[in-house]
């Protein structure tokens, strides 16, 4: 239990480590003008995993610690105040203070919770080997990008005929089944761990875009515009192209290395754990 204890502390501080070079090198955000794509989600998402949902939300606060300061230092796009309660008083006043701490933590916090109940369930879930409900998990994810592609282009376009208006879901459902048949393809020579693994980071990565948009919408939405130089009506179109496209490359990116590190990890923490205890065959073969 005290070797247990240990490692978690030594895993939490070498996360936390990773956490700041990322952010304070720029390793960790792909800066794109109005928003930045990130990566800094993930070692959040794997102390969730292997550290639990208390660890794993510190985790989350040091990254939403690292990005108010990554962002009030350095602010090195137009929408940083919405991530600083320093910027964000200059911005709109007393109230900027709360709603940038918000945006900035709430999202990251829940980051390092959210995939740990996400893996365990659908380890639950899809270690009855039934293939009918891998397919069903498959085709809901698949329905949830089409969906989102679809508000996206129809956002962006703003199609005035009926011809375009099918164009543009046809497009969408394309974008869809592209998934559904990737997801198929990758579940067939994956264990129900690896695929958990997989949607727990997606889940973490998703939870992050979704609530730092939508937060940015309910709470900055006139700001932001204005930041933008745009009109307040146009920002949902931005909104939805950050969640539709940035968002769904962070999760795939997410889902890959969470894959690939967890079951790095998870042999590891396996391993350390069989060495720990007595070998007590052994010493029954013995006598």
């Amino acid at each position: 239990m005290k070797n247990e204890k240990i490692h978690g502390l030594v895993l939490t501080a070498l996360l936390t480590t990773v956490i700041a070079v990322m952010t304070f090198t720029s390793l960790g955000y792909i800066p794109l003008g109005v928003i930045n794509a990130t990566i800094v989600h993930i070692p959040v998402i794997i102390g969730s995993l292997f550290l639990g949902p208390k660890l794993g939300g510190f985790l989350g606060f040091v990254f939403g610690l690292t990005s108010f300061l990554n962002n009030t230092f350095r602010a090195a796009t137009l929408s940083a105040f919405v991530f600083s309660p320093v910027l964000a008083y200059n911005v709109v006043g007393w109230t900027g203070i709360i709603r940038s701490a918000l945006i900035c933590f709430v999202p990251r916090i829940l980051v390092g919770v959210v995939p740990y109940y996400v893996y365990h369930f659908f380890v639950k879930l899809l270690s009855g080997g039934s293939k009918k409900t891998q397919t069903v998990v498959e085709a809901v994810a698949a329905a949830i990008l089409a969906l989102a592609v679809w508000l996206f282009l129809n956002r962006t376009v703003q199609p005035e005929s009926t011809g375009l208006t099918v164009v543009l879901v046809a497009a969408a459902l394309a974008v869809g089944g592209g998934l559904f048949a990737a997801l198929a393809v990758f579940s067939k020579k994956k264990t129900p761990q690896q695929l958990a693994y997989a949607y727990a980071g997606m889940s973490g990565a998703m939870t992050n875009t979704i609530l730092v948009m939508g937060g940015i919408y309910v709470l900055y939405k006139e700001a932001y515009a204005a930041a933008m130089g745009m009109s307040g009506d146009a920002v949902i179109n931005v909104i939805a192209g950050v969640v539709s496209f940035n968002g769904v490359l962070e999760a795939v990116v997410a889902a890959i290395i969470t894959v690939a590190l967890g079951l790095v990890l998870g042999k590891m923490m396996a391993g350390r754990r069989s060495s720990a205890r007595p070998n007590t065959a052994a010493k029954t073969s013995a006598v």
